[in-house]
């Protein structure tokens, strides 16, 4: 298992992007949202993802699986090494990671990645001035003494 394996299968989430955050870093976002981070050079860990509360208790545990660095009180796991995890056991965490970020999503954007349309399409329900019409100015005269 190594970073374009995780890069595989990250992207193959629905709306997933990746996104150098910081240098020599890649991390996946889904509606700009982090749900999964790696390294692109030898680090202390190589990859970090969210987990629920009862995974992240189980998780760190095990042997190289630590609170991640700046994000464990978000229950996020950092693996010290590849080996930590098999492909098989990694594979449903790093879904179930996506799966919570989605899940807190406003609704609108939520249906939109979980449907696959781009919300950004939608039309705005604000109406444009050009249909409210001009606004009236009001001015006030000031008294000078």
């Amino acid at each position: 298992m190594d970073i374009e394996w995780v890069r595989e299968l990250c992207l193959s989430f629905p709306r997933v992007t990746e996104e150098e955050v910081w240098t020599d870093d890649l991390t996946f976002k889904v509606a700009g949202k982090m749900f999964a981070h790696t390294v692109l050079i030898p680090a202390r860990v190589w990859l970090s993802f969210k987990a629920s509360p009862e995974k992240f208790a189980e998780l760190t545990e095990r042997p190289a699986i630590i609170p991640a660095p700046y994000l464990a009180r978000a229950k996020w796991v950092a693996l010290e090494t590849k080996e930590a995890l098999s492909p098989e056991e990694l594979a449903p965490l790093l879904r179930e990671s996506y799966d919570m970020v989605v899940a807190k999503l406003p609704k609108r954007i939520r249906e939109s990645v979980l449907s696959g349309k781009d919300s950004t399409n939608r039309r705005s329900t604000k109406k444009s001035t050009a249909t409210r019409g001009p606004k009236k100015l009001r001015h006030k005269s000031k008294k000078r003494t």
